[in-house]
């Protein structure tokens, strides 16, 4: 499809949360964040888009595409829907047929890999080459692998560090609930700073110690690491395995998908 305009509309919809993209020309003109409940309408994911647009002065018309990444399938159908009612375009989802990420993947069965995961990878393997190594703190905390010929190789998954300290408080009757907090205590005097402690150290040791087993294996001795998600920021500073804090790294893959797949349809 052939378009005079280059204003592309992207989407990370995430367990947690859904990620929107505005870009021109490659600028990210704003972003904005909604809540990923399951139940939500078509009647209402385009009442908040529509506002979403109002709110940040920005038309919906006019864009070239419109390409998205879910992990919450219960939301794609009413996501797409509100998409052609506010914006007049059909949007495309990562993950379908013919969405062509130009990266191979290694997967056994490579359709068990998150859309996002994926985009990650394409957007570390276009701005730093490969090999490269993304780590993405969110509802999950994900390590994802190019390796050094440029194929998605795989990775680790594992609970996300709220997740984990959630988990923690519903299944000890004793303990408080509380929210992740940097500290320099190691050692806390008291249950809930305790349990603080243990969750951010915890988090900071396993990681560093992923990143030192993944960059011990052969061909990855030099890969850098390139960190994202809504929690790492709290993390960074204790963390010098990261190479590089890309915050807005899903939906920089996002947008080179949107271009080339709208600009050869």
């Amino acid at each position: 499809m052939t378009t005079e305009t280059s204003r592309f509309l992207v989407a990370d919809i995430g367990n947690t949360q859904m990620v929107f993209g505005l870009y021109e020309n490659r600028k990210l003109l704003t972003d904005w964040r909604l809540s990923s409940e399951r139940q939500l309408t078509p009647d209402e994911l385009a009442w908040q888009l529509h506002g979403m647009f109002e709110q940040s002065g920005q038309p919906a018309e006019g864009i070239a595409g419109i390409m998205i990444a879910s992990v919450v399938p219960h939301l794609d159908v009413p996501l797409a829907a509100a998409c052609e009612r506010i914006c007049k375009i059909k949007p495309a989802f990562v993950g379908s047929t013919d969405v062509k990420t130009g990266m191979a993947v290694d997967y056994k069965n490579p359709r068990e890999v998150g859309a996002d995961r994926i985009v990650n990878a394409v957007a570390a393997r276009e701005q730093f080459g490969a090999p490269v190594i993304v780590l993405d703190c969110g509802t999950a905390t994900t390590f994802d692998v190019v390796t050094p010929d440029g194929h998605y190789a795989g990775g680790l998954i594992l609970p996300g560090i709220e997740v984990s300290l959630a988990a923690l408080c519903k299944r000890a009757a004793k303990l408080p609930e509380v929210s992740i907090k940097r500290d320099n205590v190691l050692i806390a005097r008291d249950t809930a700073s305790s349990m603080q402690a243990g969750s951010y150290w915890g988090a900071v040791d396993s990681y560093a110690g992923i990143i030192k087993r993944l960059q011990r294996l052969p061909g990855y001795e030099l890969a850098p690491v390139i960190a994202t998600g809504g929690l790492i920021s709290l993390l960074l500073q204790d963390l010098p395995e990261i190479h590089q804090h890309e915050p807005h790294l899903t939906l920089t893959g996002l947008l080179l998908l949107a271009e080339k797949h709208f600009k050869t349809n």
